[in-house]
């Protein structure tokens, strides 16, 4: 791990406050689509099973009925929080394409690595991010190399990811990718929407991977 990446950065709650438009999605709904991101559909049925997935390892964590239902009931705008990722992520990964930055494999296992001595181990580490940010373990490397992407963005444009600067990059390639969601979930403004202040998993920025947020 780099000298000054003292925490694990994962962009941080100030988005809210901090981050301008990226954009506002269009009005008409394609079929069979949650979203269309450039040339790329994120469909209904790509959607629900990210969901399905997190439902499932929060289910296996959860055995009791009882907590279970409170799981799920803490949860109950996954579906959104979900797409809203999604989306982001690609505005993203075209952001940090245009500005040259790469993430390695190398890059992201020393980061895992250095997670799971601070929360104890693989399982726990898991754990961590199933509870605190919806990540179900099978995409737990997929969000760490895109917390690295972010940041290494972040650096080249010699800013962070609480910054204008950054925000503006992301606008940019939003721009471009012409983001359109199915309005049934909403629309993509990150600074207005309704989602902006829920778990999602990479709008965070956690001191150690067993920490607990505030609201």
């Amino acid at each position: 791990m780099h000298r000054r990446r003292r925490p694990a950065l994962l962009l941080t709650a100030a988005i809210a406050a901090a981050a301008p438009l990226l954009t506002a999605c269009g009005s008409d709904a394609h079929p069979g689509a949650a979203a269309v991101v450039g040339d790329q559909r994120i469909t209904v049925s790509q959607l629900e099973n990210r969901v399905d997935e997190v439902r499932a390892a929060q289910r296996a964590a959860v055995p009791d009925d009882t907590q279970y239902q409170q799981v799920v009931a803490r949860t109950g705008t996954l579906t959104r929080d979900t797409l809203h990722g999604m989306v982001l992520d690609q505005v993203l990964h075209r952001a940090a394409q245009d500005a040259g930055v790469t993430v390695s494999r190398k890059e992201t296992q020393a980061m895992r690595a250095g997670l799971e001595e601070q929360a104890g181990g693989a399982e726990q580490l898991e754990a961590a991010w199933l509870q605190q940010y919806g990540v179900a373990p099978g995409r737990l490397d997929e969000n760490l190399r895109l917390q690295l992407e972010a940041q290494k963005l972040a650096e080249s444009l010699g800013t962070d990811t609480s910054r204008p600067e950054f925000w503006q990059a992301l606008s940019k390639a939003s721009a471009k990718l012409d983001v359109d969601l199915n309005p049934r979930y909403g629309s993509w403004d990150v600074q207005k929407s309704s989602r902006v202040n829920a778990e999602t998993p990479w709008v965070r920025e956690i001191t150690a991977a067993g920490s607990q947020e505030t609201a």
